[in-house]
């Protein structure tokens, strides 16, 4: 295989970055064959590709290797369990699923090796994402304490909620934040450190928009040895604050953009707490900067890590099947807000689906109205 055929299903604010992508030639041995579009204007956007309005039919044409997934996320699944089963490689967008049960199926759906299949955490390529992870799993920080994930520069206003009809409603999206801002933050965290035992969580829904979804997340995670971590998120704050703060053992790391500043404790704390004499103080530190490009090859590099991996001389940002464990908790988040109560981990995704099932029947979203708004400027969208 000279060059991977591809086919991109969902023309909307990300599938229209990925045509560009392909368009500029920053995707390696791999050529745009067309793109597939329910909504007459999104292909209309693009006259010079070949437009399919159905993507069953592009999948069946014989004339793609493989697709990538871009559409509203309910339908992730069918479209990739589709793709799969006619021998595709299959990318696809976050989340992988809403629920735990589509991502069974979907993981379950891939039963030939020979296919490559893998979801979009371009956040993985991050230096910065990943130089902690080396820090943590080198054990330089020590047992994990306490983790501070603060993300509230999402910022959305109504008119971004008011550009197409699938969002923030149950029947359309999902979800609020938990299942469109907050996937590639989800998976860095269990990425970084596992998925908690426990979830107790406060989720307004509507706080400061008029949806029937969360726009805002206020969750305590406790994890199986002890430590916890506090995850604050909103699409309603301005000025908005990320704060990604690990606490450890033997010192702190604050995250920002381009570097880690690493606060080091000369002895672990815990050695110091139990030997010491002194009521007051603590360890002496060291302060520590590591400086990091924090940009990352973001979409680009997963894409043609993707490629590199069907020619057979690359490896994956990240496989379909780990894509599962976001979706686990952020399934466990909001239903622990909407239960009032502590969620346990893991969850039954049976349940979890018969409730969202219930979400979706009560909810605004028609499935019949014009789902497009045309494509939005994504620049200033993305959380540092």
């Amino acid at each position: 295989m000279t060059d991977v055929r591809f086919g991109i299903i969902g023309i909307g604010n990300i599938g229209t970055t990925h045509v560009a992508r392909f368009e500029r030639g920053d995707i390696a041995h791999a050529r745009l064959v067309g793109i597939c579009d329910s909504d007459p204007a999104a292909l209309a956007r693009h006259p010079h590709l070949k437009g399919w309005s159905d993507s069953a039919a592009m999948i069946a044409s014989g004339e793609v290797d493989a697709v990538i997934v871009a559409t509203p996320h309910y339908a992730h699944t069918p479209i990739s369990i589709d793709a799969l089963s006619h021998g595709l490689h299959v990318l696809v967008e976050k989340p992988l699923a809403v629920h735990q049960a589509d991502c069974d199926r979907m993981i379950a759906a891939h039963t030939d090796p020979d296919q490559v299949f893998a979801v979009m955490f371009d956040t993985r390529t991050e230096p910065r994402y990943r130089q902690l992870r080396e820090l943590i799993q080198s054990g330089q920080l020590g047992r994990i304490r306490r983790i501070n994930w603060i993300l509230t520069s999402w910022f959305r206003s109504n008119a971004y909620y008011a550009s197409s009809n699938w969002r923030a409603t149950w029947g359309g999206e999902g979800g609020g934040m938990l299942v469109n801002q907050l996937p590639h933050d989800l998976d860095l965290f269990q990425w970084l450190f596992g998925l908690p035992q426990r979830v107790r969580a406060f989720c307004p829904i509507g706080k400061y928009h008029p949806i029937e979804v969360e726009d805002e997340v206020n969750a305590l995670l406790e994890f199986a040895d002890g430590s916890t971590a506090v995850l604050v998120a909103t699409t309603g704050e301005a000025p908005g604050t990320d704060r990604r703060e690990i606490i450890g053992d033997n010192g702190r790391v604050v995250v920002y953009p381009d570097r880690l500043e690493f606060t080091r404790t000369a002895v672990p704390t815990s050695e110091w707490n139990a030997t010491t004499e002194k009521s007051f103080g603590g360890p002496e530190t060291s302060w520590e900067t590591i400086e990091v490009d924090g940009k990352g090859g973001r979409h680009t590099e997963v894409i043609n890590a993707f490629v590199g991996t069907i020619l057979g001389n690359g490896s994956l940002i990240a496989e379909a099947a780990e894509g599962r464990a976001s979706v686990s908790l952020a399934n466990a988040i909001i239903l622990s807000s909407e239960l009032d109560r502590t969620v346990e981990l893991p969850l039954d995704p049976a349940t979890f689906e018969q409730w969202l099932a219930a979400k979706r029947e009560s909810s605004t979203f028609d499935a019949g109205a014009a789902t497009s708004g045309g494509v939005a400027d994504m620049n200033a969208s993305f959380s540092s």
